[in-house]
């Protein structure tokens, strides 16, 4: 029973008080023994309604003991000042987005008369010289019958194999364990 009237006799006579935080909460701090270890205690009691969000960062952390010190009036000035230079900057980032979003929009503008075009292959086909506009190629003589014969087949797979160091998966060229990284 003494014990418990020595705990309740420390709350009001063992603690000290920290600070008070913009919100009106007001922050103590009290060292006592625990299983033979001087433990400092810290606590906040609310101004008003208990609202843990209104408790700013450095007062958690002190809180929480990430800090020794309890924040100063000229700290907490300096942060408040601090986070309303950046809301102040972000709000003028967003002013400018919107302006440079407009612009952007204005000169973009596009008119549509309803009428929808497709790809030109004229001139994708174009751009690969051995094909002909009739879509044959006229380098290889096999061209002309339409399918490769056997010989260039293999001729082909050949080739595609040097090309790439890459493992090609599966198919009838494949062998495992044979490929190696490129040097």
């Amino acid at each position: 029973m003494s014990k418990i009237w020595g705990k309740i006799r420390g709350l009001f006579t063992n603690r000290s008080f920290e600070g008070t935080d913009k919100s009106g909460n007001h922050y103590f701090a009290r060292t006592e023994l625990i299983d033979g270890i001087m433990k400092e205690k810290r606590w906040v009691v609310f101004k008003g309604e208990h609202e843990p969000t209104s408790v700013p960062v450095e007062w958690i952390c002190w809180l929480n003991g990430q800090r020794k010190r309890a924040p100063t009036p000229e700290e907490m000035a300096d942060m408040e000042a601090r986070r309303e230079r950046v809301r102040h900057n972000v709000a003028l980032l967003k002013k400018e987005e919107e302006e440079r979003r407009a612009k952007a929009g204005r000169n973009n503008k596009r008119t549509t008369t309803g009428k929808v075009e497709g790809p030109d292959l004229k001139s994708f086909v174009q751009q690969f010289p051995a094909a002909s506009e009739d879509g044959k190629s006229k380098d290889t003589p096999a061209a002309t019958s339409g399918t490769r014969s056997l010989q260039e087949k293999t001729a082909y797979q050949e080739e595609q194999e040097h090309e790439s160091t890459e493992p090609s998966g599966s198919g009838s060229s494949f062998k495992p364990g044979t490929w190696q990284p490129p040097t």
